[in-house]
């Protein structure tokens, strides 16, 4: 085997046949011709890829690798590293990108005359676009040569997908394999930022990661970003110079100790930061001219990156910081916001839901500054916004569609005028005054007026009618168990056998792009049906990530949709309501022939404890389950039909159920709320 052959892991096997890990482990201990090992370690071990796909193909699990999977592992296996395989590759996309005309000269050289060749070409392009100090650093003729077929796949891959989308999978690919390392600002979060800080010609990120927030301003004439890791500011440099045509500038370096951009005043500067970090140069940054608001305490690392950014936009520029909802109410930095109200500096405090930016599991908020100007008059206002409406804990979260029209709508109108009308639970224009006491607490829900308890007394008495009728249509559907009878003994068969008989379709959810999803269909992306959807017996709440396009699995009626992580027996049957919407991730689809399987049977029989004990595996931390190992009993069509009815009935009971529950928790949650705003009379 050549000395730098491409390697494939366990986890790499099951993307090129599309299968799961534990396929890749029976066949490694049911096949002896299996190839062996080559590297990698003893419980992560990786395999020669070219002996791999000569097994696969023999064995008939693989007709013919996908291109991106090919290029994926020609880069995964890349003797320089992923990163240096990344930069290489991005550099030769974007001399395909601003220089097509190289296209056919490049695809005609020998191997020779492009190790020649290209270390210039990239040179040229790189310095053009990303300015003379970028972070990419030279190619070499030495890594061009030992990249040649990785950088004539790549290209391939750029004629399939175009320049941008091969870098964006190239590179998500690498990011979604490295999730502990990198902290990733999703697509929607970033939109909303980049709508808040307006049109800019000139935008700084000084804390950039992967450039989410700079690829979202659409206006920018100028893309400036600082990373303090050197590899990601390489990688991220490439994929805003692949989506845009402003000039990028990219350094890598600390943003607080080595500033780069020092002498920058930009229209706009969009910023997530690192939270709650402790070594952010406190001690050597003490007298640093960049506090004009106050030192930050150690713990106050925030309140840093607020005043570096302040620093870096000009007189009337905006900043968008996304901030942990501590920093609004710490005492240790109480001096710091005071002094930022009283300048007319920090504008807005916008509240947002849990779950839409890392870490999900708090409620994180925005504030928007704008720089004073020499002379101007400080705001008397500050601006609360609380997107998450009326829900509340414990609830399902509002729909981004309604969080982004909140707080967009909220800003536009105080900007505009100085000030907005109250309206309870969502917004209100509080006066500066009002806010300099002792604690300075900026937390938009202590300072929202309440809104009426679950919309009044009328309101929670049409909650409690339909209570009523819901409990009523339980106590009709609750069903009563028909005589007892012995255990059955009839003959079974699995989800697997009856998949490869085909009187079942088994498909995974979980992949699938927007971009996918609009070619197959036509139109816009539908959305996806979650694991969370399936377990609480809702719609479709999801959405589909952006990326290459990759068509994602569509639902149709009278599928059975099975989660396979820890959630117990659950299976549900999908309705014409919920059709067309695309399988999330730890899903399964089961698509019955209505001439050998009901629906309605097959769901009924695998929500059985007993079934779905027998099929599942268990980890330290989590419960697995076999979808292909769950049992069905042999029945013939009127049987099936006979149980399917019965297991119809008692979803509808379910459904009853979960309702009633729904209906009695906003009840009671709703007088609570009445009985202590005043709305509702105790007599």
């Amino acid at each position: 085997m050549p000395e730098k052959a491409t390697e494939v892991t366990a986890a790499g096997i099951a993307r090129l046949a599309g299968v799961g890990r534990a396929a890749v482990s029976n066949w490694r201990r049911r096949h002896t011709d299996f190839p062996k090992p080559v590297g990698g370690t003893e419980t992560s071990p990786t395999y020669p890829l070219a002996e791999i796909e000569r097994w696969l193909r023999d064995q008939g699990k693989l007709a013919e690798v996908p291109l991106r999977e090919r290029v994926w592992q020609q880069l995964d296996g890349h003797p320089a590293g992923i990163p240096a395989a990344l930069r290489t590759a991005g550099a030769l996309l974007l001399l395909l990108r601003d220089r097509p005309e190289s296209r056919p000269s490049l695809s005609a050289a020998s191997d020779a005359e492009l190790a020649r060749r290209l270390p210039a070409e990239l040179g040229s392009v790189l310095a053009d676009r990303l300015g003379d100090r970028h972070p990419v650093h030279t190619i070499g003729r030495e890594t061009i040569a030992a990249s040649i077929p990785l950088l004539r796949a790549v290209a391939d891959l750029a004629a399939e997908l175009g320049e941008r989308q091969a870098y964006e999978f190239l590179t998500g690919r690498y990011l979604d394999a490295n999730p502990r390392q990198y902290t990733l600002t999703p697509a929607a979060p970033a939109e909303l930022m980049a709508e808040l800080a307006g049109p800019a010609a000139t935008v700084l990120d000084p804390a950039c990661g992967t450039g989410s927030l700079l690829r979202a301003e659409s206006t920018a004439e100028v893309l400036c970003a600082q990373e303090l890791d050197e590899d990601l500011a390489a990688l991220t440099a490439l994929r805003l110079a692949l989506g845009t045509d402003a000039q990028v500038r990219v350094r890598a370096a600390d943003s607080l100790r080595a500033d780069a951009f020092a002498d920058l005043r930009a229209d706009a500067v969009l910023c997530h930061p690192p939270f709650n970090e402790r070594n952010w140069g406190h001690d050597e940054l003490a007298y640093d001219p960049r506090w004009e608001y106050g030192f930050p305490a150690r713990t106050e690392s925030e309140l840093a990156w607020v005043q570096h950014a302040l620093v870096h936009v000009r007189d009337g520029g905006t900043v968008v910081v996304l901030m942990p909802p501590a920093a609004a109410s710490r005492r240790s930095g109480r001096r710091i916001r005071a002094d930022l109200l009283r300048r007319g500096a920090l504008r807005a405090v916008i509240s947002l839901p849990a779950g839409v930016a890392p870490p999900y599991s708090i409620p994180l908020h925005l504030w928007v500054l704008r720089r004073p100007g020499t002379g101007a008059q400080p705001s008397p206002h500050l601006l609360v916004v609380n997107t998450a409406g009326g829900h509340t804990a414990g609830a399902d979260k509002p729909p981004w569609q309604s969080v982004r029209a909140a707080a967009a709508q909220a800003w536009r109108s105080f900007d505009r005028h100085g000030t907005v009308p109250d309206r309870p639970g969502v917004s209100r224009a509080i006066a500066v005054i009002d806010l300099l006491d002792d604690d300075v607490d900026l937390a938009p829900a202590r300072h929202l007026p309440p809104p009426a308890g679950a919309g009044g007394p009328d309101r929670l008495a049409e909650v409690r009618d339909r209570l009523a009728r819901t409990l009523h249509r339980s106590a009709e559907l609750a069903p009563a168990p028909t005589r007892a009878g012995e255990p059955a003994r009839w003959p079974t068969t699995t989800i697997g056998e009856l998949a490869r008989a085909g009187a079942l379709v088994l498909r995974v959810g979980g992949s699938g792009t927007a971009a996918g999803a609009g070619a197959a269909a036509g139109k816009d992306a539908p959305p996806v049906l979650t694991e969370h959807d399936v377990v609480a017996g809702t719609g479709p709440t999801g959405a589909l990530p952006d990326g290459p396009a990759e068509e994602p699995v569509l639902t149709e009626a009278g599928d059975v949709v099975v989660p396979v992580l820890g959630r117990g027996a659950v299976a549900r049957v999908v309705d014409e309501a919920g059709a067309g919407a695309a399988l999330g991730r730890n899903l399964y689809l089961l698509r019955p022939d209505p001439a050998a399987l009901d629906p309605w049977f097959l769901a009924g029989f695998l929500r059985g404890t007993a079934n779905n004990r027998q099929a599942s595996s268990y980890t330290s931390t989590s419960t697995r389950l076999d979808v292909r190992r769950l049992q069905l009993p042999r029945l013939a069509p009127a049987d099936q039909r006979r149980y399917g009815q019965r297991f119809r009935t008692l979803a509808a009971f379910e459904d009853a159920l979960r309702l009633a529950g729904q209906l009695g928790e906003q009840l009671v949650q709703g007088l609570h709320d009445g009985l202590t705003d005043g709305t509702v009379r105790p007599e």
